[in-house]
C-alpha cells in the first residue's frame, strides 16, 4: 500500500461515515475474521460499520465476536441492498473480483460510493478506488493488522479485534504450516497474544467441533479418494446424496481436500462437491511446490485463488466434471 493510498484512505475515514464491509461468498475464517475485525475497529473510531456477507457462513465461525451482527444478503436482500446503497464507503475483503459475491454482484456494480479492496489474491480487478492488494501476505487478516499501523489507529487493536485477526491468520496459514507463514506472521501473532487472545480456546472452537455425522462424512470422502499416481494427483468426490445422508451442514467439508496431499508423491489434489440447489459442482484445489492451481482454476473452472490453494466451479454433472478434470490432468506437462 503506497503513501498516496494511505492518505486517501485517511481522508475517507476522517469523519464518521456509514460503512459496508463485504467478504466473499461462502466466507471462510480469513474472510469473516478480517471483516469482523475491521468492523470492530471502525466502529470504535465512530463509524457505523456493517458486515454484509453474500450468504451464510459456517457454524464453526459463529462464535466470532460480532458474528451475530452480520447481515446475510441472501436472506435479507431488500434491507441489505438498502444498507449498501446508503453506505459512504464500501470495503471488500479477501477477494478481488466482484463476481466472488455471487448474486450480490449486481447490486455492488451499481453503487456510487468508493470501494476499498483489502486482499491477498492474484490478478485483482480494477473496481476499487483504493486497493491494498499484496500476494505476499498469507492472509487478509494480517493485512488488516498492518493497515491499522499504516493509518495510525493501532491503539484500537484490542482483544476482540485481535481474536478475529488471529482466526484468519491461523486458518489461512493451515495452522502456520503454509509457505507464506513468515517471521512477520509470527511477530504479528506474538502481539495478538500480548493483547490477550486465548489461542488454545480459538483452536478448539475452530478445529475441535466435529459431530458424529461430519466424521462419518469425512470417512465417506476418504472412501471416495482416487489416486492418479502417474500424474502425482489425487481427488475426492462427494455427491449431493452422500452429503444429505450424513446430514451435511455448512462447514462440514472444510479441510477435507487437504487429505489428498498427505499421500506420498502426490503434489496436486482436488475435491468435487455436488450442490444441487445451485446447480454446480464446487471445486477446491490444493498443491505442493511449484504447481500453480490458481492458474488452473482460472483457466478451466471459472475460479482462482493462490498458487497452492484455489477454488472454482463447474456446471457439468459430477461425472462429466471428473472426466473433464482427468483429461486436463493428462495434458499438463508439469504432472508428467
Amino acid at each position: 500500500m503506497n503513501e498516496y493510498q494511505i492518505e486517501e484512505l485517511k481522508k475517507l475515514l476522517a469523519t464518521p461515515k456509514k460503512v459496508a464491509i463485504i467478504p466473499h461468498r461462502n466466507p471462510d475464517g480469513d474472510a469473516m475474521g478480517s471483516t469482523l475485525a475491521l468492523a470492530h475497529i471502525l466502529n470504535k473510531l465512530g463509524h457505523q460499520a456493517t458486515v454484509i456477507a453474500p450468504n451464510e457462513f459456517p457454524d464453526f465461525l459463529a462464535w466470532l465476536p460480532g458474528a451475530e451482527t452480520v447481515r446475510i444478503f441472501e436472506k435479507e436482500k431488500e434491507s441489505t441492498t438498502r444498507i449498501l446503497n446508503e453506505s459512504e464507503i464500501l470495503f471488500t475483503l479477501d477477494f478481488n473480483a466482484l463476481h466472488r459475491t455471487g448474486e450480490m454482484e449486481m447490486v455492488l456494480q451499481n453503487l456510487k460510493a468508493p470501494f476499498v479492496m483489502i486482499d491477498h489474491h492474484e490478478l485483482p480487478d480494477s473496481y476499487a478506488q483504493i486497493a491494498f492488494s499484496d500476494v505476499n501476505y498469507g492472509s487478509t487478516c494480517e493485512m488488516v493488522y498492518d493497515l491499522c499501523f499504516y493509518l495510525g489507529i493501532e491503539k484500537y487493536l484490542d482483544k476482540t479485534a485481535a481474536t478475529c485477526i488471529y482466526t484468519g491468520i491461523v486458518t489461512d496459514s493451515g495452522s502456520f504450516k503454509f509457505p507464506k507463514t513468515t517471521s512477520k506472521t509470527h511477530q504479528t501473532v506474538a502481539h495478538l497474544l500480548d493483547l490477550g487472545i486465548e489461542n488454545t480456546t480459538i483452536h478448539n472452537l475452530l478445529f475441535n467441533t466435529n459431530t458424529y455425522s461430519s466424521l462419518q462424512l469425512l470417512g465417506r470422502a476418504l472412501q471416495n479418494l482416487k489416486v492418479l499416481q502417474k500424474y502425482k494427483t489425487s481427488y475426492i468426490t462427494l455427491t449431493q446424496a452422500e452429503l444429505d445422508s450424513f446430514n451435511y451442514k455448512k462447514g462440514d467439508t472444510e479441510g477435507i481436500v487437504n487429505y489428498g496431499l498427505s499421500l506420498k508423491d502426490i503434489i496436486f489434489t482436488a475435491i468435487f462437491i455436488e450442490n444441487k440447489d445451485e446447480g454446480i459442482i464446487k471445486i477446491s484445489l490444493r498443491s505442493i511446490g511449484d504447481f500453480d492451481v490458481n492458474q488452473l482454476a482460472r483457466t478451466y473452472f471459472n475460479g482462482g485463488g493462490h498458487k497452492n490453494a484455489a477454488g472454482g466451479k463447474s456446471t457439468r454433472s459430477l461425472s462429466e466434471t471428473v472426466t473433464y478434470f482427468e483429461n486436463i490432468i493428462r495434458e499438463l506437462p508439469e504432472l508428467k
